[in-house]
């Protein structure tokens, strides 16, 4: 029975002590004149921070005041002497060239061709055992002969055939200079490169042609375009001049196949095309004067290859006096100005005829801008070396276009190369004008002409 009050094991255990109680800690009164007296010292450091703030602006603006009158009378400092060295070393900046060669366009005509369905080569194909694969209607004719013209079976088939006919020649004429869509122009523009190269050939590739675009049809189409130098007795006096920056309607689209086709009607002289050598010099002149557009500077090659075909159209005996009518024509109607120059250094070429006509059209510019009636080439160069270069009311521009166009009329006349007293009158204008005109000379363009002269007079006395 002792057993069992037999202490259990757990009771002989130490009992655990308990951990020391958390003694509170005695809080802080805090009165409200404690308050009051924090928030007024808060209130007093940020007043004197804003203070601070305020004498730290006051001396930053002050300073950059300072910094931007320093900088505005710098900056005006600079620009003065910046003009300074301009006028007594840099070049008086040149005026652009340019003036207005198309005006308002006119609707180009679209023409229906009736004459088409009754063509021999339609008619041949509609009978032919292929057109039942086909099947053209003839009501759509002339959509299916532009599809023949755009992928070039309209050329197989006339080679074929020998022929084409005039219904078949005016209709491609017209879409070459009409025409709004532009493969249809390219096309007949090629049809037309592709027929007139064999026409007349002594061979088998011969093809005739039953119509021939004349002078009227070419002139025609340009006044649709609004071409507004086409009048003989329009003078120089009656152009607008164009400035660079100006925006105009635009060129007429259809004027590069325009100018296309007026070189390969005078490419090679047939006696098929009827253009006699009046209406080539007036075609020549027309040519020339586009050169003068800038909205056509991207098609200069094109007008350069149509200039060196309607110099080529000319046989020998023809040319020397076409040459001449051509360079009064254009010194007449075109301004005598910087526009001048810029027709001058267009006609461009190494053969003897492009040489030939670049300085007839330099001297007759000349003797146009001078006002005189010269013709003797010592007369001229006696009229320029007595221009007192020295003067103050001396147009020095109009010196610097005298520069150009004499150097131009000197350098490509082969009848006056091989003259010392010419080259000796040229020399003293040259020697007149780049020591006449002193370095501190601040009218305009006096550098330019300074320079011009020095250049030319190096050039002249190495040769």
């Amino acid at each position: 029975m002792d057993g069992a009050y037999d202490p259990l094991d757990f009771e002989f255990e130490e009992l655990r002590q308990a951990s020391p109680p958390l003694t509170k800690r005695r809080k802080k009164l805090i009165y409200l004149d404690d308050l009051l007296e924090d928030f007024e010292k808060e209130q007093k450091r940020l007043n004197e921070r804003k203070s601070k703030q305020k004498k730290v602006k006051k001396v930053l603006d002050a300073d950059e005041e300072i910094d931007d009158d320093t900088e505005t009378r710098l900056s005006e400092c600079v620009d003065k002497c910046q003009k300074e060295i301009n006028q007594i070393n840099g070049d008086e900046e040149m005026p652009f060239w340019g003036i207005q060669v198309f005006g308002s366009q006119e609707k180009l005509p679209q023409q229906e061709y009736p004459e088409l369905k009754n063509s021999v080569l339609l008619q041949s194909f509609m009978k032919h055992e292929i057109n039942s694969l086909v099947e053209v209607n003839i009501e759509k004719g002339e959509d299916f002969l532009e599809g023949l013209l755009v992928d070039g079976w309209l050329l197989h088939l006339v080679q074929k055939s020998g022929c084409v006919e005039k219904s078949i020649a005016i209709w491609t004429f017209n879409l070459m200079l009409y025409s709004s869509k532009i493969r249809l122009v390219e096309a007949a523009c090629e049809f037309w490169r592709s027929i007139l190269s064999l026409n007349g050939k002594a061979d088998s590739s011969s093809i005739k042609i039953d119509w021939l675009p004349g002078y009227s049809d070419l002139r025609r189409a340009l006044q649709s375009y609004g071409f507004l130098l086409g009048s003989l007795s329009k003078s120089s006096s009656d152009i607008d001049i164009v400035p660079a920056d100006s925006v105009t309607a635009g060129a007429p689209q259809n004027i590069r196949s325009w100018i296309k086709c007026t070189a390969l009607c005078c490419n090679i002289r047939n006696a098929n095309i009827k253009v006699s050598i009046q209406e080539a010099e007036e075609l020549l002149v027309i040519i020339i004067s586009l050169f003068l557009d800038r909205q056509l500077l991207g098609l200069s090659m094109v007008l350069h290859e149509a200039v060196l075909s309607l110099i080529n159209f000319f046989r020998e005996e023809e040319w020397p006096d076409s040459c001449k009518k051509v360079a009064k024509s254009l010194a007449y109607r075109l301004p005598c100005n910087i526009n001048c120059l810029r027709v001058v250094e267009s006609i461009v070429g190494v053969d003897g005829r492009s040489k030939q006509l670049r300085s007839a059209v330099a001297v007759q510019f000349l003797v146009t801008c001078l006002g005189e009636k010269l013709c003797d080439a010592e007369d001229i160069l006696r009229l320029l070396i007595s221009l007192n270069v020295k003067d103050k009311n001396c147009d020095l521009f109009k010196i610097y276009i005298y520069l150009t166009l004499v150097a131009n009329w000197l350098s490509f006349d082969l009848m006056l190369k091989d003259k010392a007293e010419i080259h000796e009158l040229w020399g003293v204008f040259l020697r007149n004008c780049s020591c006449g005109i002193t370095i501190t000379d601040l009218r305009s363009y006096a550098s330019n002409v300074r320079s011009k002269a020095a250049y030319l007079l190096q050039g002249s006395t190495s040769k």
